[in-house]
């Protein structure tokens, strides 16, 4: 988030030879979050089911100066989740299959794993900024590598921001299928696999989806956007930006079931064997244009506020409000509540479940394609330690910043996630 800063001119007599380090130490920041989620529509199993969730997130960001004007910054973060949505691409392997049931299969855990290298430069007038950098990031299904760069320039005493920035980033899947699809792949046993000779089939005893793998393999992303920022006042400033996205290739998640109302339906114990798996177009355009304006009221309060509007070719819109209020306590202590309010169309090709058509060209029952609106409720408490008094080794504290968020859609999916950060700087 931007935040509230003023523009100076330099002291008459002031030597301007003198051009101050942008980093001057090294600085470590130590992010962690825990996330939890829970609903009644999982996309794994065609729109019903858990979509129960927990996440561990612990990161670290180094950033460190190489001379004057240039930053190196290393990102390195992972994300160790348990799923009980995603264990259910195969629930057959511990008996009573259910969608609102977690399987014990190795899909039900996975660790993400992400690593990113920024490199900035910044000119001897400090009004040009670039940067470059390369990301890697893993999981068991697919694997990630993107670079990008960014130019910003500076002007009317720094007063004024104006900036570019763009991103490429290419997607390899390794695609996992619901468990009772792969039999009728290529070269697969179909209904003679051990899972229909060892259960028995109920409803439509019939079972014969007609189901291929995606050619496809591969996700790419092409992103844009410029960003303006302008100090309208010693007490006001205002961000303007807009972005495009262009995606194309494999935009579907190979596993996310989708079940058609016009064939009857098969079953092993309770749960519903699938039809096919959601069909996405093999391209995707986005745009998006944001706004802030932050507003110093007093000592006590500043105010920030923020709206989003986002479209994309999908046929989904969207409007994001948020509002955020920093209160300052004390000298060090600041409590900032926050909320947040959001809502968006339904993509052209989502339905619930069930209600697809085999005749449908595209399909998906991912609920977060859906039409909703929901709610966000937020409070933080940020420690600021000006002098680097508090001292861990080399290292002095600059501050501590604790957070937590309850966010609830109108189609009963509620989630939560507590984030706590704390900034050092090596001497």
């Amino acid at each position: 988030m931007i935040s509230l800063s003023f523009g100076q001119q330099a002291a008459t007599g002031a030597n301007t030879n003198y051009v101050k380090r942008v980093l001057d130490n090294i600085e470590i920041d130590f992010l962690t979050s825990y996330y939890t989620q829970d609903g009644d529509n999982a996309a794994v199993s065609g729109g019903i089911g858990t979509e129960e969730l927990s996440d561990f997130s612990p990161t670290i960001i180094i950033s460190i100066p190489l001379n004057n004007d240039d930053i190196l910054k290393i990102d390195v973060g992972i994300s160790a989740y348990t799923s009980a949505s995603s264990s259910n691409i195969n629930p057959f392997d511990k008996g009573n299959a259910s969608p609102f049931q977690a399987s014990s299969g190795a899909s039900k855990s996975d660790v993400w794993s992400n690593v990113t290298g920024t490199y900035t430069h910044n000119s001897a007038d400090r009004n040009s900024i670039y940067s470059t950098k390369l990301s890697i990031s893993s999981e068991y299904d697919y694997f990630s590598f993107g670079f990008g760069g960014s130019i910003t320039k500076l002007f009317n005493n720094k007063n004024t921001e104006l900036g570019a920035s763009s991103n490429l980033f290419i997607d390899k899947w390794n695609t996992v299928y619901p468990y009772e699809l792969r039999p009728f792949s290529q070269g697969g046993d179909g209904i003679q696999d051990t899972l229909f000779t060892q259960n028995i089939i109920t409803g439509n005893s019939d079972y014969q989806p007609s189901f291929t793998k995606f050619d496809e393999t591969l996700r790419k992303s092409f992103s844009f956007g410029i960003q303006y920022s302008q100090i309208l006042s010693t007490k006001a400033q205002a961000f303007l930006s807009f972005e495009m996205t262009e995606q194309w290739g494999l935009l579907s998640t190979p596993f996310h079931r989708v079940y058609f109302s016009d064939i009857d339906n098969s079953f092993i114990e309770n749960f519903q064997l699938a039809d096919d798996v959601e069909h996405h177009p093999d391209s995707r355009n986005k745009g998006a244009v944001s706004c802030r304006l932050n507003y110093y009221l007093n000592e006590t309060f500043i105010l920030r506020t923020f709206y989003r509007f986002y479209y994309d070719n999908w046929g989904i819109s969207s409007n994001t409000a948020t509002i955020e209020i920093p209160i300052k306590l004390f000298d060090n202590f600041t409590f900032y509540p926050s909320y947040r309010y959001y809502n968006q169309t339904a993509a052209d090709h989502f339905a619930p479940f069930d209600q697809h058509l085999s005749t449908d060209q595209y399909y998906t029952s991912d609920y977060d394609l859906s039409e909703f609106n929901s709610n966000q409720y937020g409070f933080g408490v940020k420690y600021t330690d000006i002098f680097t008094q508090v001292r861990i080794w080399k290292f002095g504290l600059k501050s501590i910043n604790v957070r937590y968020s309850n966010y609830e859609r109108n189609s009963g999916f509620k989630s939560g996630i507590f984030s706590c950060g704390a900034s050092f700087v090596m001497d």
